[in-house]
Order: structure tokens, then C-alpha cells, then sequence
């Protein structure tokens, strides 16, 4: 076994380059949000949200399987559902085949919304994103990005 396979901490050199990658993402997540937010009026959850709702068949998805899909805590969906109902985006019914189990329907207020933060939010992607890679640091980004996912044992992305 070799002296680098052995060894238990990461090198100065892959602390660094770890805090870089942590701290550019955080600031590219945060721009994204600020964006997303004084452009649309949505939070990245709510975007998220709606996004797995407007990919799901009838615009509705049961809140287990939406929950599982963004990568949240159940309770933690139910309390952000919650205010997003006050604001007519979502609401919630009782599944038709399990009366324990409760579906989540985007309302026509909330395609819209989706419908409108869509552009928006993905000119802010481009500018902010891509516009700074060249089509080799995009394949490059991928690669990396499929080889974490392998090792976190992730679903490939799409």
C-alpha cells in the first residue's frame, strides 16, 4: 500500500483545494438564491419544490416522495409546504389510495410563479455558471461530479 493510500488526513494541498470548491459553490449557491429570490419573490426551496412538482405527472406528488426527491426531512417539507400554501403555490390533500398518506398539488398560481422564475433563474445559471467555464471545464466539472456521486452512492445525475 502506498505512503498516500495510508495516509488518514487529507494534504495540505486537498484541504486547499476541498475549501475552495466549498466556499466558490456556497457563494454561487447564496448569488443563485439572491437572484432567484429578488427576481421571482421564491426562496431556492420553493423553487426546488416546485421543480419536482412541475416534473410529476398531474403536477402532484405524495409529500413522502416529494421529500425523498429534494433531499429534505419530512418534517422540514411539511413546515415549508406549509407557508407556501399561505401563499397559494401548493396545497395539500389526502392521497386518494392511502387516507394516512398526503399528496402535494402545485395550484395554477404556482405554475405560474414556476413559469415566470424559470427564465430568470436559468439566465442567472448561465451567467453565473457556465458563461465562466469553457465546454472542456464543463466535461471536467461532470466528470468530477459523477465521480463524487459514485462514491456517495448518489442516483447519476440526469
Amino acid at each position: 500500500m502506498t505512503q498516500e493510500k495510508r495516509r488518514v488526513l487529507p494534504t495540505r494541498e486537498q484541504l486547499r483545494v476541498w475549501r475552495d470548491y466549498i466556499e466558490t459553490a456556497e457563494v454561487l449557491r447564496v448569488l443563485l438564491a439572491g437572484r432567484l429570490q429578488s427576481e421571482a419573490s421564491l426562496s431556492s426551496g420553493d423553487y426546488q419544490v416546485l421543480l419536482a412538482l412541475s416534473e410529476a405527472e398531474h403536477r402532484r406528488l405524495r409529500s413522502s416522495t416529494l421529500a425523498s426527491q429534494i433531499g429534505w426531512e419530512r418534517s422540514r417539507l411539511s413546515h415549508h409546504l406549509g407557508r407556501m400554501e399561505q401563499r397559494g403555490l401548493v396545497r395539500r390533500a389526502v392521497c386518494a389510495d392511502d387516507v394516512h398518506g398526503i399528496d402535494v398539488i402545485m395550484t395554477e398560481s404556482g405554475a405560474e410563479t414556476f413559469r415566470a422564475a424559470t427564465v430568470p433563474h436559468l439566465r442567472a445559471v448561465r451567467e453565473l455558471f457556465v458563461d465562466a467555464l469553457t465546454d472542456s471545464h464543463l466535461s471536467q466539472v461532470e466528470e468530477v461530479t459523477n465521480a463524487l456521486r459514485r462514491h456517495l452512492a448518489l442516483e447519476p445525475g440526469n
